[in-house]
């Protein structure tokens, strides 16, 4: 089973894009189950998503606190949020931020991290900071787990369909491409 636990803020999209990379998951021929987490969230606040994948059938729908993934959608997010709690060791990090890897602060059990200035790219394209498209190329791209045109097609059958299809497009093909992607290599303890 691999896990996918989404961390942003409420309103910009996480939780769909959690169902979205399901629906991909799904076309490819995998079972995935999107679990989202309401509350008291609001517009601003920290909200969380869980997604669940696997060749099997999935009957755990209950959160996600050992995730192989972690794929936060907000920069600012990890100065009011730990996102890294419960990490497995030598899982991935997809995080939207301008900063290089060089400025980040990971723990040890980071492994791969994929990197991509979503905010200003999703200023340029939808002239607001809604970057959950952007990360979901950028999941593609970093974790090879789903496929581009798989997401494309999830897209296309989304509630993306009457409003803002091609932008959404766009921002998933810049994600994808435009996203940095880096190995940690970490020495044993002695």
């Amino acid at each position: 089973m691999y896990e996918v636990r989404f961390h942003g803020r409420g309103g910009q999209g996480s939780v769909m894009a959690s169902g979205i990379l399901a629906a991909a998951m799904v076309e490819e021929g995998k079972y995935a189950v999107s679990i989202p987490s309401f509350g008291f969230e609001r517009r601003g606040a920290p909200v969380v998503s869980f997604l669940r994948m696997s060749e099997r059938e999935i009957r755990q729908l209950t959160n996600i606190y050992q995730p192989d993934c972690i794929v936060c959608v907000d920069p600012t997010l990890t100065k009011s949020v730990d996102i890294f709690a419960g990490m497995k060791v030598g899982g991935t990090l997809i995080q939207a931020t301008h900063r290089p890897l060089a400025e980040l602060t990971l723990p040890d059990c980071v492994a791969t991290v994929g990197l991509l200035d979503a905010v200003k790219i999703a200023l340029e394209i939808f002239k607001r900071p809604i970057t959950n498209t952007l990360m979901l190329g950028a999941f593609a791209r970093t974790t090879g787990v789903v496929s581009l045109d798989s997401l494309k097609r999830a897209l296309d059958d989304s509630d993306f369909r009457d409003a803002g299809l091609a932008q959404n497009m766009t921002a998933l093909e810049r994600g994808y491409a435009e996203t940095v992607v880096h190995q940690i290599e970490r020495r044993a303890a002695a």
